[in-house]
């Protein structure tokens, strides 16, 4: 049967809910920058996540909290930011390889590297969204001016899936085609699991092919 004038939709939605921040920081990371990265996404609402990541020591964390107080009361939309901080939290870190791996766990939304060098820890980075690099990089620009999308997967998603692109508006056909050597080569392997799962058909849908090449190459010999 032949569908004429059908129409396909495409799917392009992911898991997204509340906006979540994790920034990893040094001792070189300014208190301002840290403060205002966190509030950024704070101030979404009450149920957004953020996380602070300090790698190693020499970070001032009353300096930053001091700032956070200070920024989050100057705020319009100071009282969501209040909320969202009061159930989100600061990981200590003894050093960024360690810091890094306890992001790649969390899978953050948005991930701030605050820290001197930051672009040589981009390789290490294995679960985010969108990753922000170095002092000069606020998570807002990626919101409205940098390029990038920001429909990003949240609550721990980014293990699995990565913001919406182009890709995601495309539609992929896988196309398969085997020799009869490719056929000797691969069908005694799909037999076996086929067999395996219970699934007779699927077998011999290869064994009955794989007959006819040998009672080919049979009468060929003769």
């Amino acid at each position: 049967m032949i569908l004429q004038n059908s129409e396909a939709m495409i799917s392009i939605d992911m898991p997204a809910g509340p906006s979540e921040v994790l920034v990893i920081a040094d001792k070189l990371a300014s208190p301002v920058h840290i403060a205002a990265d966190l509030l950024s996404q704070a101030e979404h609402g009450p149920d957004s996540q953020v996380v602070l990541v300090i790698a190693g020591e020499g970070v001032d964390l009353k300096a930053i909290e001091e700032e956070i107080s200070k920024q989050c009361n100057s705020l319009p939309r100071g009282d969501f930011a209040s909320k969202a901080l009061s159930h989100s939290f600061t990981v200590f870190a003894r050093d960024m390889v360690e810091a890094i791996s306890f992001s790649n766990l969390y899978a953050p939304e948005h991930l701030i590297i605050n820290v001197k060098d930051a672009e040589k820890w981009e390789g290490f980075v294995e679960n985010a969204g969108s990753v922000f690099l170095g002092q000069w990089t606020p998570e807002s620009v990626g919101d409205y001016a940098s390029g990038t999308n920001h429909v990003l997967p949240t609550y721990g998603y980014a293990r699995m899936y990565g913001g919406v692109s182009l890709d995601s508006f495309l539609k992929y056909i896988t196309v398969q085609s085997l020799t009869e050597e490719g056929l000797r080569n691969l069908g005694p392997y799909v037999a076996t699991m086929a067999e395996v799962e219970g699934l007779d058909a699927h077998k011999r849908a290869v064994t009955l092919r794989l007959q006819d090449i040998e009672a080919k190459h049979s009468s060929s010999v003769r």
